[in-house]
């Protein structure tokens, strides 16, 4: 497996690429941040590590181009904690987030995670839209969406719970059952974006909130 490094602190580019390495990983690092975009898509890896302040384009508005040619692997690494990071970043498509100063260990489980996630090849049918889960799109005759790993799960677990009340309290289960650990405000955003794109292939209201109880996708 392939990981690109997007980080502009020598130091902690090196460590990264040293822990990577030591975990049997294949690692780029992208030095010219001035063409970051054309590098990335060029080298196609299946991991992202992006570090939100990098020169030229900030990493969250770079997630936000690299979301318009692919849905490859991305995981945010960031030295602030800050909760409006977190949610702008996931809003944007990121699979995951992660703070400095990072555990390694938990940094290559989250990794493994991610990637065990979009190696998986599942699909199936809701209503006329086919169900794409390795390639995270949901698609009909005339019209395809591509959603994230996160809304990907939250649809998922709600798909398997067809016609039937899931609470918040699943759903956020399900996400860190699958190694996503997203706080209560990123869950809302993941749902606010997943109805959108369902809206999009014409299925409008079909994920109702029921007050106090959960949600029922229809």
């Amino acid at each position: 497996m392939k990981i690109m490094i997007v980080e502009d602190d020598i130091t902690i580019q090196n460590e990264l690429e040293i822990l990577l390495k030591s975990a049997e990983y294949e690692v780029l690092i992208l030095k010219d941040f001035e063409h970051s975009l054309d590098y990335i898509l060029d080298n196609k890896p299946d991991l992202l590590l992006l570090d939100i302040q990098i020169p030229y384009l900030n990493g969250e508005m770079l997630l936000k181009q690299i979301r318009k040619h692919t849905q490859m692997s991305v995981i945010m690494v960031t030295s602030k904690d800050n909760e409006a990071d977190e949610v702008l970043s996931m809003s944007y498509g990121a699979d995951d987030y992660i703070t400095k100063p990072y555990n390694p260990t938990l940094l290559l489980l989250r990794i493994q995670a991610v990637l065990k996630r979009s190696s998986v090849k599942q699909d199936s049918y809701y209503h006329d839209i086919y169900v794409d889960l390795n390639k995270g799109i949901l698609s009909t005759s005339n019209k395809e969406v591509i959603l994230t790993k996160n809304e990907m799960i939250i649809f998922n677990y709600m798909f398997n719970h067809l016609g039937h009340i899931v609470t918040r309290d699943e759903l956020m289960t399900d996400l860190w059952d699958n190694k996503e650990y997203v706080s209560d405000n990123t869950l809302t955003v993941n749902i606010s974006r997943l109805r959108n794109k369902l809206n999009e292939l014409g299925y409008k209201d079909s994920i109702v909130t029921r007050k106090g109880q959960g949600y029922l996708l229809l």
